[in-house]
């Protein structure tokens, strides 16, 4: 394998790693759940995503071979994980925060958490 290469997989793996400790370090020492939810979801997703280019990458190397399993893995990662974060700051807003104590939700309605009419299907 190429010096060059060996440089890029262990740049990647290095970010991985910073990236993987300051989502580490954001989810024990921010002080409420919403930052707590910010930093694991940001910093952790790159630096998933740092060990899986360092996949990619090793596999090109050593031979003539696109990883698609790693690439399949990295697009799911990145759609999945904002979602993820949105239903559980959702739900954190329904069972934790007053009305009162959060902003205006504006005129798209779409968007509104608490503004959108409760409906139980009575069927």
């Amino acid at each position: 394998m190429d010096l060059f290469f060996e440089l890029l997989i262990t740049a990647f793996l290095i970010m991985a790693g910073i990236f993987g400790l300051v989502g580490s370090f954001g989810l024990l020492k921010l002080d409420d759940a919403m930052s707590r939810l910010h930093a694991p979801t940001k910093a952790t997703t790159l630096g998933v995503g740092g060990v899986l280019l360092a996949s990619m990458t090793y596999a090109f190397a050593i031979g003539p071979h696109y990883s698609v399993h790693e690439l399949m893995i990295t697009l799911f990662l990145l759609l999945t994980a904002p979602i993820t974060a949105n239903f559980i700051a959702k739900v954190h807003i329904h069972q934790k925060e007053s009305r009162d104590s959060l902003p205006a939700a504006g005129e798209d309605g779409t968007w509104a958490t608490l503004d959108l009419e409760e409906t139980d299907d009575k069927s």
